[in-house]
């Protein structure tokens, strides 16, 4: 009797409603309308973005398609799934994440990081440390800052690549965990809206992280999936790779 507890206990756990743990991210994607972008053979695809993204790459390291250069998180685990999945496509996969980036400092270094490497595909997961500085630290900076500073991003990017296909992933952080605690609320929402009132506006891909994360929470609890409420576990990095791979097609 106690084996078939603990069996279904564990059935319980990988299930959600019917939906195994590595379908979680397709469903929650679909729920959340998240939008996609095509993949195309000889697409130059960039990773921007802040420690999320960094995920401990060698900053040495500027040569495309290597481990050490494309970190431990869900950068390299997408481009690493996409490149065993499509050798035919000769991706070339890029990760210029820096840890403790807020906007402006993307902008700082976007000519060099972004726009002279040509991307054809560019995803930027940016706006956790937009707000978390305020919270934390000295930041002024405020929600009208990582709006008007995300959209001016925006502009010159489509105005320099006009070809270039950008993926938006939704600002994420989980509650109860370490660092996020209600007083992140309500405000870090409203860097949440942004994100995707601008991928509206600039007609953009866009992963809902957010809602992927809070379906898994009702699987496991918020430590499984991060560290300290913001930055991702070795699960937590698995779920954000399969659902940047929802974006893509």
């Amino acid at each position: 009797m106690n084996s078939r507890r603990s069996f279904l206990k564990i059935a319980g756990l990988s299930t959600l409603a019917g939906i195994t743990l590595p379908q979680l991210a397709k469903s929650a994607f679909k729920e959340a309308a998240g939008k996609q972008v095509r993949i195309n053979t000889g697409d130059i695809i960039l990773f921007q973005g802040d420690s999320i993204t960094d995920a401990g790459r060698s900053k040495k390291v500027v040569l495309p398609n290597t481990t050490t250069g494309m970190g431990s998180g869900y950068a390299m685990l997408s481009a690493s799934k996409l490149l065993l999945k499509h050798p035919e496509k000769n991706l070339t996969f890029f990760n210029r994440g820096i840890s403790g980036d807020k906007v402006f400092q993307l902008r700082d270094r976007w000519e060099a990081e972004c726009l002279q490497l040509k991307p054809s595909v560019l995803s930027i997961l940016i706006g956790v440390n937009d707000y978390w500085a305020t919270n934390k630290h000295a930041y002024t900076g405020t929600i009208e800052t990582y709006h008007n500073d995300f959209k001016a991003l925006l502009e010159l990017t489509f105005k320099s690549l006009p070809e270039v296909k950008v993926i938006i992933g939704e600002p994420f952080a989980l509650r109860g965990v370490k660092e996020v605690d209600d007083s992140w609320y309500p405000e870090f929402n409203k860097f949440r809206q942004v994100a995707r009132d601008l991928s509206d506006q600039f007609n953009t891909g866009f992963i809902p992280y957010q809602s992927i994360f809070d379906k898994a929470t009702q699987v496991k609890p918020g430590s499984y999936w991060t560290t300290d409420g913001v930055h991702p576990s070795l699960a937590g990095a698995a779920l954000m790779s399969n659902a940047w791979l929802e974006a893509v097609r």
